[in-house]
């Protein structure tokens, strides 16, 4: 059976998707006047892409002078008008995922409701194809419907290894066309298939609810791939959030028939001497030379034929911009030296300015949105509160994880009674529910700070009597990564603990098993003295009532709790922080209470 098929600028009835997200160039001069190119011809392909965008609509978070939707909606068409200019040339433009992002700028598009600022702003971009990454399944199955059904393009959202038949309002989007494996774009007379794929970690960090998430994306994708193939389909570009580049490169060494990949997920930068970057970036280094990354990456596959492999830093910061040369056959046969990352600028010589409908649709609404929560003072810090990844809250105690582990321990203890639940004697929050990924300074604290540091839709949840040898579990595994940063990383309220980073890291498998015991862990005491591990044995006694939240309480991060019952006492982790500094502090967040070295909650040995 012919594979679905999206045509520029004409919907095909006979077509299972059928796209016009490309109407801006079908509708302009140079496009219109480029002849398309015979099949057996050299074909050159310039492919668009970008990345974890993460609905950083308004700026780049480090310099609003780059970045933002509307000036990259106008960059992406001025790119993919100047791709189709000269004859035998074309252009697709793609997303690897992570296209939205909770936040303060994503609550704008919660309370807007369908179609969300995102889906206006992304639609106006004019993609082929976007890949569904990790962060699309935070807020469950039913915003992702939400978000996708926003676009007017019909633009299809691509993933190999999810199965979502279980979920009704996915299960209509894929009978649609509008969620599948893959899909051909036509494109000056050639057929394009491009393959989506997301990282098979899916349901330990991210809330897909009954989505099937497939393990074997190598079978998935070469299947897929496969079908392709079979259709007479000799380009093929894979779009996959897998969340890191050397993710993709391992998967491409052992695919075929694959002729670029884009990869998602790690916001690593690539690019080559004299491409310019936003202020403050800089190149990726390749962990496996020691070097700074280029772009493209080179990477054999199964047969030993190289594949170039691609990815951008997010936030709306860079389009990547890859042109490949084909032979007749469908083999790249070189790759144009003017490939790179292009800056979203609003700056200096290569400044563009917004597009003028985005700006008005999106960009403007979503600014007014924050503005009112940046002018709601909840507190006023003494000291600078530390949100950042690296060295920060995914490894290594901070005052500001501290903060929101003690307002989910007092959020907890408020909400026992009423919720009928076990008061929580200590807290844990993982470090990568922490997401402003700044140092706040020292001064107010306003609501916009506390849904940059708590956007999810995470509610404050307690597991009462959890066994104490299983709450040594749940914190090897928080330290189980380190010294690499990682999201499972806890920061912690109630007690204290000690950790050897040289000792066994515990292993755990996703349904929370514990395949290898760790023996990083020596010692636990309760805030009142309690000692519940010591030298690294656990001490008999009774179980202990935890408050976090309920994506690490259903096993979000790997967290060991292994379906233990909890409750959810009816507050966000947003409302907890909130609530806690504005009334429970009474507005004052003190040197005293949370030294900007911390207080020693976590402490590291060797």
């Amino acid at each position: 059976m012919p594979h679905p098929s999206v045509r520029r600028g004409a919907l095909g009835a006979a077509t299972a998707v059928t796209v016009s997200v490309a109407a801006v160039l079908a509708a302009s001069p140079a496009a219109a006047a480029i002849p398309d190119a015979p099949p057996d011809q050299p074909f050159t392909l310039t492919i668009l892409h970008n990345n974890d965008g993460e609905s950083q609509l308004l700026g780049a978070p480090a310099d609003p002078n780059f970045g933002g939707i509307a000036r990259f909606v106008a960059l992406a068409r001025s790119l993919q008008a100047a791709a189709t200019a000269a004859p035998d040339s074309g252009v697709v433009t793609l997303s690897s995922g992570d296209n939205y992002l909770a936040g303060p700028q994503f609550a704008a598009s919660q309370e807007k409701g369908v179609p969300f600022y995102d889906s206006i702003g992304l639609d106006a971009v004019g993609y082929d194809a976007l890949a569904i990454g990790n962060h699309e399944f935070d807020f469950g199955p039913d915003t992702l419907a939400d978000f996708i059904s926003g676009f007017d393009s019909g633009v299809p959202f691509l993933s190999s290894n999810l199965d979502v038949s279980a979920e009704p309002r996915l299960a209509e989007l894929a009978e649609q066309g509008r969620i599948a494996p893959s899909t051909v774009i036509e494109e000056a007379g050639q057929r394009i298939g491009v393959v989506g794929a997301t990282t098979p970690a899916l349901a330990s960090i991210s809330s897909p609810r009954d989505v099937v998430v497939g393990q074997d994306v190598l079978g998935s994708v070469q299947k897929a791939v496969d079908e392709l193939t079979a259709d007479g389909v000799d380009k093929v570009v894979l779009i996959s959030h897998l969340q890191s580049v050397g993710e993709d490169r391992q998967l491409i060494a052992q695919l075929r028939d694959v002729d670029v990949a884009i990869a998602g997920g790690g916001d690593e930068l690539l690019a080559n001497p004299g491409d310019p970057l936003v202020p403050g970036d800089a190149v990726s280094v390749d962990p496996a030379t020691g070097q700074p990354f280029g772009y493209p990456i080179q990477v054999a596959d199964a047969t030993g034929r190289v594949v170039p492999v691609v990815t951008t830093a997010g936030d709306y910061k860079y389009i990547g911009r890859l042109t490949v040369t084909f032979d007749g056959s469908g083999t790249v046969t070189g790759v144009d030296p003017g490939s790179g990352p292009v800056r979203v600028s609003g700056v200096e010589a290569d400044a563009i300015a917004p597009d003028p409908a985005v700006q008005a649709e999106v960009a403007d609404p979503v600014t007014a949105y924050t503005a009112e929560l940046a002018a709601t003072v909840l507190a006023q810090s003494e000291v600078a509160l530390e949100g950042r990844r690296e060295p920060g809250v995914r490894t290594q105690e901070t005052n500001l994880g501290n903060l929101l582990a003690d307002a989910l321990l007092d959020a907890g203890q408020d909400g026992a009674e009423e919720f009928g639940v076990t008061a929580p004697q200590v807290a844990l929050q993982n470090g990568g529910g922490i997401r402003n990924n700044s140092l706040i300074p020292a001064g107010p604290v306003t609501e916009l700070d506390t849904f940059s540091i708590a956007p999810f839709a995470n509610f404050v949840a307690v597991v009462p009597d959890v066994p104490r040898a299983q709450f040594k579990e749940l914190l090897e595994n928080a330290v189980s990564q380190i010294p690499v940063a990682d999201g499972r990383f806890a920061q912690v309220a109630g007690f204290r603990f000690t950790y050897d980073p040289a000792g066994a890291a515990q292993v755990t498998a996703e349904d929370g098993t514990v395949t290898t015991p760790g023996a990083r862990v020596s010692e636990v005491v309760l805030d009142d003295g309690t000692p519940i591990v010591t030298a690294g044995a656990v001490v008999d006694g009774p179980g202990i009532s935890v408050a976090t939240n309920d994506f690490s309480a259903r096993g979000g991060d790997v967290y060991p709790f292994r379906g233990l019952p909890f409750t959810s006492v009816g507050v966000s982790y947003q409302q907890a922080l909130a609530g806690y500094i504005a009334d429970d502090l009474g507005g004052a967040i003190t040197a005293a209470a949370y030294p900007e070295a911390g207080s020693g909650r976590i402490t590291a040995t060797g």
